[in-house]
């Protein structure tokens, strides 16, 4: 097996197969090549334990990870960055077993709902700013910066479509109260960046082993 190889798996989607064998290339050869194998298939397995629930052997990979890339030339500074998302991956676990044991259903719900929109939204390159930003008794979800822009998000979570799309619950008031706590932060901040209000939507229990349904809207109108 090669290293050429070993990527190949990995492109396939085949991250056990890549990463065992990229540990096999790493025992007798540290060179560049087998440590950014080594590396990558690591991140691809931690990713994979922490979507398991298997936070331990998920933290023992992070701990090899820090010793690993000690070693390895990240001049681009992609490393470091995957590594950053890791760590952000295992809090995320973390917290989302604590959320399991404590709360009413509903609040747990709705915060389970907010970890899979940031958790989506860090996936698609935005960095997440703030969370839970209050004005008043207004808040803001999630604001992020995607490029030039900052973006508000507005995230709205239900166990089912049952009683209709979560989208409709932004209702005139909901969007009369977002306008007022949007302008607050904007001049707060003294924002003078181009700006926009997205609204995701995540449909699907904590429970269930199947992904949530989302459904992210850019630039949603607000008037």
């Amino acid at each position: 097996m090669t290293v050429n190889e070993v990527f190949g798996l990995r492109n396939q989607g085949r991250k056990e197969e890549a990463y065992e064998a990229a540990r096999k290339i790493y025992a007798v050869d540290k060179g560049p090549y087998a440590s950014a194998a080594m590396f990558w298939t690591a991140v691809d397995m931690l990713r994979l334990r922490v979507s398991e629930d298997r936070l331990e052997e998920a933290k023992k990979i992070y701990a090899a990870l820090e010793k690993l890339l000690n070693g390895v030339n990240d001049k681009n500074g992609w490393m470091h960055e995957a590594m950053e998302k890791c760590q952000w991956q295992l809090e995320r676990g973390e917290k989302r077993d604590a959320i399991l044991e404590e709360g009413p259903e509903h609040l747990q719900t709705g915060v389970w709902g907010e970890e899979i929109a940031i958790a989506y939204l860090r996936e698609k390159g935005f960095i997440i700013l703030e969370r839970d930003w209050h004005s008043k008794h207004r808040d803001i979800d999630i604001i992020a910066q995607q490029g030039d822009y900052l973006v508000f998000v507005e995230v709205k979570t239900r166990r089912n479509v049952n009683f209709g799309d979560p989208i409709q619950a932004i209702d005139y008031k909901k969007r009369r109260n977002l306008r007022l706590a949007i302008n607050h932060y904007l001049n707060y901040r003294k924002v003078d960046t181009p700006w926009r209000f997205d609204v995701i939507t995540v449909v699907g229990t904590m429970n269930s082993n199947n992904f949530p349904e989302i459904n992210h809207i850019e630039d949603f109108r607000l008037t």
